[in-house]
């Protein structure tokens, strides 16, 4: 069985001191830096921009897992790819065609992921989940850090889980949003492949190893 990956999420690092929070995730046992990106439309929060993943690209040294939480995702495919993403995830709410942005996505040699709010169910994906590499189930509502984890998300990775094996999909599921000791084994379990922390890491007294810890319950 495959290893369960951490994301820490950069959203909730402290941006007066971004590369010193970088590279605690590159010297800790995370696997990805979850970005997300927004743009105070599809969203009701800005995050940050073109400039801010370019300097978080100079000094990652991980895989870099952008979300695109923005109307309007395709103009922005190439301009993302350049900026070193090596993951590309795009609203299922926020594309009219979804085939097409996730052809676009690979195109341009990047994992292509799909987003799930969570009122929006996972039967939606059936036609279409062989194309993606990643479904990140969002566990609280777009937009803000440090939420609470909607119970119904089990429920949710359960079904998914069970639409990949019918397809024979080896699409990942990841998981954003409220994560934390409590759920992560329970979350794997149901079927999860990545969990995305933020507040819960970069909030902590010991951040690499809130990291540790949540890696070893992730694959106990």
């Amino acid at each position: 069985m495959s290893s369960k990956l951490i994301a820490p999420s950069i959203l909730a690092a402290d941006f007066a001191n971004l590369q010193r929070d970088i590279e605690m995730v590159n010297s800790s046992e995370a696997d990805w830096f979850h970005i997300d990106v927004m743009d105070g439309v599809f969203v009701p929060n800005i995050s940050f921009g073109m400039p801010v993943l370019k300097a978080i690209n100079t000094h990652a040294k991980k895989i870099i897992d952008v979300h695109l939480m923005i109307v309007d995702p395709d103009r922005y495919i190439k301009t993302f790819a350049d900026l070193g993403a090596n993951i590309l995830t795009v609203d299922y709410e926020a594309c009219t065609h979804l085939h097409r942005t996730l052809q676009a996505i690979k195109s341009e040699n990047m994992q292509a992921g799909v987003a799930l709010n969570p009122h929006t169910p996972v039967s939606l994906l059936e036609d279409i989940i062989n194309d993606i590499d990643l479904v990140c189930i969002m566990s609280v509502n777009p937009g803000f850090g440090g939420q609470s984890f909607i119970e119904n998300t089990y429920s949710k990775v359960h079904q998914l889980k069970e639409l990949i094996r019918k397809k024979g999909a080896s699409t990942k599921i990841e998981i954003d949003g409220g994560v934390t000791n409590k759920n992560a084994k329970q979350l794997v379990d149901a079927g999860a492949d990545v969990l995305v922390a933020g507040s819960y890491v970069f909030k902590s007294n010991n951040q690499p190893e809130t990291i540790k810890g949540l890696k070893t319950l992730a694959n106990s």
